[in-house]
This record gives C-alpha cells, structure tokens and sequence, in this order.
C-alpha cells in the first residue's frame, strides 16, 4: 500500500501529463541534425541523413521519443513535423529521412502537402530491416505510391542486424541498403567479416541496389571498408550529426577507384524505386 502523502496530486498528474503529451509537439519542439553520407569513390559528400533531436528534456533520447510516439498513437503526426523541420533546414541537398513502420498505416505519408513532395532534390525514405519485414506489403504499397508522386527513393536500414533473411528484403527492390554498424564495427580484423561484406555488397549491386556501410569510425575501418566495394560511407570518421549541416572530412588519400553509384539521383530521373 502506497503512503498518501507518496502519490501524485491530481494537479501533479495533469502537469506530468501536459509536459509529456506529444499532441503539444510543434515544429519549435523539434530539433533536426544532419550526418554526411559520403561516396567512397571520389570522398565527397552526396548526401545527408536528418536525425531527430527533441527539445523537450525528458525526450533528450530519441528512443525515448519514439516510445512515447508510438504508445500515445502520435507517430505520424510526429514523423510529419520532423519533415517539415527537416526540408526547410536543408531544402537543396539530397536527403535520407527515416520512416517509422506505424507511419505506412497512419496515412501520412501520402498526404499532398508532405514536403517530400516539394524538395528540390533527391529524398530517400529510410526504413529498418526489421521493419522492412514486418510490414512487407505496407512498405511496397505505401512506398510505390509516393515513388510515383516522384517524391522518394526506398532505403533499407540495418541490413544484417539479424530479423529478417536476405531475400525477403531485396524482395523490396531498394535502391539503397545500409549495412548495419555491426558489419562494419572491427572490419579490419576480421578477413571472414571483410568477404562477407564483400559478397553482400556484390550480391546487392547485381540486384540494383547502392550499399552505405554505416558506423566508419576509423582510418583502419575505412580501409577496409574501401577493399569491400562499398559505394558509399557513413559514420563519425566523417562528421558527427550537427546544424548546420556539416562540411565531411576525408582523413585519408582521396580514393583511385571511380565512383561506384549515383546516389544523389534527382527527381524525375529513371532510377525510381521499382516496385
């Protein structure tokens, strides 16, 4: 049995719930970094991914954030002003955004006036491995109909994290997979982890699909990462999440190989999601 004097007043409540209501957030609630994405054949950025960052304290966790999103049925809604904060901070690079799998069935993302729809340049709609296979027909569904809007390109995220097998999320045909940090965390000493992420990087470029090896943090990682045939590099070895958006840095050699891929494709050219 709780003490009396323990538990919260009703007014305590109501304040507790006030601060935590996500049906309050607006767009001067939210704040959006941006990381480089860099193309490992020339060292030059080509791309940026906008990562959320919420102003309210008790969300200084992004994961937090979205927890309390989805409990409270707001995902959508907050999916929605991460965009708009998103485009108007960064409105002529090409963009990665992540997408929430509750966001496929709340509608959305298809709605006419999304900024997805008005960027100027190529965006890239970002969902998990995990997500890509739990909701399979969601994400080919809702992703044909804003990739003939003209409005995205379908990235799958943490490819290799353990969810789900190979096939079933090629079967989505993307046009750009991350590999998860896992794959890449260590490279450089391990010569069976560098032919695996060879084979997938290969196996992927067959199919169509463009490969960002995620987590570069070193020299050494890069080097190895460089030998696989990755086309694309991300992670702190390039620049940590900030706004304005970063300038990249190169910490070694600029590369001899040619580019592998056009990721920043622009809209309206023929490389559109092919679902």
């Amino acid at each position: 049995m709780f003490d009396r004097a323990t538990l919260p007043s009703p007014c305590a409540a109501t304040e507790l719930d006030s601060r935590t209501n996500l049906a309050a957030l607006t767009t001067s609630d939210m704040d959006v970094v941006f990381q480089p994405i860099v193309d490992l054949g020339t060292g030059h950025t080509m791309a940026y991914e906008a990562l959320a960052r919420c102003k309210w304290p008790q969300f200084k966790n992004p994961t937090l954030l979205f927890e309390a999103a989805q409990q409270q049925g707001a995902v959508g809604r907050m999916g929605r002003i991460i965009r708009d904060v998103a485009f108007q901070r960064c409105d002529d690079v090409p963009l990665f955004v992540n997408i929430h799998p509750r966001e496929l069935n709340e509608g959305w993302l298809v709605r006419p006036d999304d900024p997805i729809f008005f960027h100027d340049r190529a965006v890239y709609l970002e969902i998990t491995e995990s997500a890509a296979f739990d909701y399979f027909d969601l994400c080919l569904g809702v992703l044909r109909e804003v990739a003939s809007r003209g409005g995205g390109h379908l990235v799958v995220d943490d490819l290799g994290a353990g969810h789900s097998n190979l096939k079933r999320i090629l079967d989505l045909e993307p046009d750009v997979v991350k590999l998860d940090i896992a794959l890449v965390r260590g490279i450089e000493h391990s010569r069976r982890q560098q032919i695996l992420v060879t084979q997938v990087v290969n196996l992927c470029e067959q199919l169509g699909a463009q490969v960002v090896a995620e987590g570069i943090e070193t020299v050494e990682e890069l080097r190895a990462i460089l030998d696989t045939g990755a086309h694309y590099g991300q992670g702190f070895l390039f620049g940590r999440p900030s706004y304005p958006p970063p300038r990249a840095s190169w910490p070694i050699d600029r590369p001899q190989r040619s580019p592998r891929g056009q990721l920043a494709r622009e809209p309206g050219s023929s490389a559109k999601i092919r679902l």
